[in-house]
């Protein structure tokens, strides 16, 4: 997990941003979060590759908050 300079933040957004997130965000939330383009969060997805739980909904992406706080050591 990298910090920005602004304390308190993690790769765009703040951890009080993170720990507000519904039980699954978008693909776009959840790349802003890793610091991921939105190209290459959407390959990572459609190859089964991105680093946490990804739902596939009809042709659109949602990822388990619960998994992606965990990833970023912010799981309680």
């Amino acid at each position: 997990m990298r910090e920005n300079a602004t304390a308190g933040r993690v790769k765009g957004m703040s951890r009080e941003d993170l720990l507000a997130l519904p039980v699954a965000v978008d693909l776009e939330t959840s790349n802003r979060a890793l610091g991921l383009g939105r190209s290459k969060g959407y390959e990572l997805a459609k190859r089964g590759a991105y680093p946490c739980k990804v739902l596939r909904l009809g042709s659109a992406y949602r990822v388990v908050t619960a998994d992606l706080l965990d990833l970023l050591g912010l799981a309680a």
